[in-house]
């Protein structure tokens, strides 16, 4: 699947957000394999927190990361379901500069094989504000898991071919997409 396009990784700085009105650091094992995951792809933590299900609470932390220079990708965990409490997608998307179509639809696709039609009520989502990509993921672990390992871990490594976000984000020079043979 991946064609190198340089030889060397550029270590992106990522912050996490875990979405949720029960978890803290003690039990938040979505956020737990984000972090562990990003850290062994080479990138660096730049800071992580746990807010509540709330559209301003997550509004208020992620507009903060956004404007932050040293931050480049979001990742956050929770709040993308159905319960009434569910709005990670309500507040995050007046935020993207540009949405991210076909995050979502390949996170469902790649899900379906997991847990079958239970994956039309993910809404995953993804979106670039201020140069900085953001992912919106379910709060189960399993879900963090599949939108890392078959998703985004390729999309942040800048040497994944033929086109990686890496050379759209804050304090990068990588180029664009290179065409297709």
């Amino acid at each position: 699947m991946a064609h190198n396009t340089t030889d060397t990784t550029l270590p992106l700085s990522v912050a996490v957000l875990t979405v949720s009105d029960t978890r803290t650091t003690a039990n938040d094992t979505s956020g737990d394999t984000l972090v562990e995951r990003l850290l062994g792809a080479g990138h660096q933590l730049a800071t992580r927190t746990i807010v509540k299900d709330d559209v301003y609470q997550m509004r208020a932390v992620c507009s903060q990361w956004i404007a932050d220079e040293s931050i480049q990708v979001i990742l956050i965990t929770g709040g993308t379901g159905f319960t009434d409490r569910d709005s990670t997608p309500e507040a995050l998307e007046p935020l993207f500069d540009k949405k991210v179509e076909g995050f979502g639809e390949l996170f469902r696709q790649i899900s379906f094989q997991q847990i079958g039609t239970s994956t039309i009520q993910s809404r995953a989502i993804a979106g670039l504000a201020n140069h900085t990509l953001i992912f919106c993921l379910p709060g189960s672990t399993n879900a963090c898991k599949t939108a890392w390992d078959e998703i985004i871990k390729y999309q942040l490594d800048s040497t994944q071919g033929p086109c990686n976000f890496v050379p759209h984000l804050k304090k990068t020079t990588r180029a664009a997409c290179a065409g297709r043979n």
